[in-house]
């Protein structure tokens, strides 16, 4: 059994979209075989508007530990060079190369930091 939540991340289609067009809040395996074998309409249609696009799901992986969780991106994250969870720090990850400066964005998942190594 999956929830609700697992199968729009599968679909890579949000949540809304999943409750709108009927997705159950607990489906089976086979239930959701089913979808990806014979995806309806709405679905086809979605996954054809986000060809090149943002998706609407990521995985962010802390760079440390591997602890992992699926988020909705937001349109001004940039391109994380490292993602680490509340459980570590900065200075856990990679050594920063000569020439580059480190930023940090602050929770960009339930328990993520992202890091940017940039040019100095």
């Amino acid at each position: 059994m999956m929830n609700r939540r697992e199968a729009a991340i599968a679909l890579d289609i949000s949540m809304e979209m999943a409750k709108k067009h009927g997705i159950p809040a607990r489906l089976s395996e086979a239930e959701f075989a089913a979808i990806q074998a014979t995806p309806p309409g709405w679905l086809v249609q979605s996954m054809a508007n986000r060809q090149g696009k943002r998706p609407v799901w990521v995985h962010l992986t802390c760079a440390v530990c591997g602890y992992s969780e699926a988020a909705r991106p937001k349109k001004w994250w940039p391109e994380f060079s490292f993602v680490h969870c509340y459980d570590h720090s900065p200075e856990d990850l990679p050594a920063l190369e000569p020439g580059m400066v480190r930023a940090e964005y602050q929770e960009i998942g339930t328990r993520m930091f992202g890091i940017v190594d940039e040019p100095a």
